[in-house]
């Protein structure tokens, strides 16, 4: 059955019957239409029915258009109202829009005219309404309760987080690669004043010294060879919201005194420009690398780094916390297995296991990584183990994890030997697509010997592999 869209219900509110009968009539086919005769009755009905749009007449018995539009805002700021003034009235109606109505229309009305105007009202009122709900999306996505981590060093990022999100106080973010550090930075735009305003993001490390000053601070046409047009920098874009300067340690010493001119007189140039541009940024900024050394080398201004350290927040990595991974592995996985649309799977024990063992260089994004990897292997698997797992994990983490077992007598040496013989087995296996051939081949082995060897430690063929060796289910 198909359905029925509904219609927009719209509220005339105007004291002369003929204009609400002659406005009822051109309307009523495409739309619901209340109507009232003045303020008060206009105002029940609204806050009654909650209707799409007003039409609301200037000049009322009692209460005029002007207050009854005051009222309306007050209650309902988001539904547009649209003016209705006779033509020696239009001042009225452009001071009713300094007060928040959306449109004016006089009398008597152009039947296309009136159409395109509501039309054009109700568009642009879904289109605030779908902003809105963007950005309380965002604010949800990035709220600093949602950093998944339940670690001592995570609850304490939290905490500052909180204390310092609400001021335009800089802050200085650091930590190893990939542990997060343009999150927070998020977290902490999207929980302050300044959520609504831009967030801007740049990679000093990305851009080269030629381009990082006009990306900063724009320039002028003309203003060197390739500078075809005016550009806008990022200081520009962002101008009263965050901007978030990622890799800072990276910025050479004289993009480094430009940019604490900036900072000191919150103004700054186009190259090429000669008018100074006032800007209201928060700066956030980020690196990985030890700012203090830096400092001591001559190889980054002084000045700047207490400028940019008035708050510090230091991001542990995974390694460090190792009480997360298995908090951050479930999400990264329960987001993908959303975005297919497939049936819920769960980490193993000996996968979990190996994530919390492993010493994750690469922090959260590497972990991402992995789990992505994990999650198109498992397609036909009922649970997540070792064998979903990249190959390169297991042997960095598992070979030390055997021996010291071992050695501390939580398993014993023959036990040891064949979960080795097991892991060189199956990555063998997964170089060579599974294909036993080969894999005895890369062994030194025979096929004969590697399959006997593969019974023996319960190694099977995953279901959604392909092989194209003759040999896999004959006997030599």
């Amino acid at each position: 059955m198909e359905s029925v869209i509904p219609k927009k219900r719209l509220l005339l509110i105007d004291d002369e019957p003929r204009v609400r009968t002659s406005l009822k009539m051109v309307l009523e086919p495409l739309y619901d239409i209340a109507q009232a005769s003045d303020g008060p009755e206009g105002l029940d009905i609204f806050r009654k029915e909650d209707p799409d749009l007003v039409l609301l007449d200037i000049v009322l018995p009692g209460t005029d258009g002007l207050a009854v539009l005051q009222m309306l805002r007050t209650e309902r700021k988001s539904t547009p109202v649209i003016m209705l003034t006779g033509t020696k009235s239009v001042k009225t109606a452009v001071d009713a829009m300094k007060l928040g109505a959306a449109d004016y229309l006089s009398k008597p009305f152009d039947v296309d005219e009136l159409r395109i105007v509501i039309d054009r009202a109700l568009n642009s009122s879904e289109l605030e309404q779908e902003v809105t709900q963007l950005r309380a999306q965002v604010v949800k996505r990035y709220a600093f309760h949602n950093l998944i981590g339940k670690s001592q060093g995570m609850q304490e990022i939290y905490a500052k987080i909180e204390q310092v999100a609400d001021s335009r106080t800089t802050v200085l973010i650091t930590g190893e690669s990939g542990t997060g550090k343009e999150l927070v930075a998020k977290a902490l735009h999207y929980n302050s004043s300044r959520r609504e305003r831009p967030f801007v993001a740049l990679n000093c490390a990305a851009l080269p010294e030629t381009l990082i000053e006009s990306e900063l601070f724009g320039h002028e046409k003309g203003s060197f060879t390739d500078a075809t047009a005016r550009r806008v920098g990022q200081f520009e874009l962002a101008n009263t919201g965050t901007l978030f300067l990622d890799e800072i340690g990276d910025l050479s010493p004289i993009t480094q005194a430009k940019l604490l001119r900036v900072i000191q007189e919150r103004e700054f140039t186009r190259i090429g420009g000669v008018q100074p541009i006032k800007v209201d940024v928060r700066i956030v900024a980020a690196t990985n690398k030890n700012l203090d050394d830096l400092v001591r080398k001559g190889l980054f201004r002084e000045d700047l780094y207490y400028r940019i350290n008035v708050i510090s927040l230091y991001l542990p990595p995974l390694r460090e916390r190792t009480e997360d991974i298995p908090l951050i592995a479930n999400h990264f996985l329960e987001k993908r297995l959303e975005e297919a649309q497939r049936p819920p799977i769960e980490f193993g024990k000996e996968a979990l296991e190996l994530l919390t063992r492993y010493p994750w260089p690469g922090n959260v994004r590497e972990l991402e990584n992995f789990i992505e990897q994990a999650f198109i292997w498992s397609q036909h698997a009922t649970e997540i183990t070792p064998e979903h797992l990249p190959t390169s994990m297991k042997s960095t983490s598992r070979s030390p994890s055997l021996r010291d077992d071992t050695l501390a007598g939580r398993m014993s040496l023959e036990k040891a030997v064949m979960e080795f013989e097991r892991e060189i087995i199956l990555d063998a296996l997964k170089r060579t697509n599974y294909v036993q051939t080969h894999a005895a081949n890369l062994l030194g082995i025979s096929r004969r010997m590697l399959k006997y060897r593969m019974d023996t430690l319960g190694i099977g063929r995953p279901d959604n592999s392909t092989t194209q060796d003759s040999e896999l289910h004959t006997q030599e």
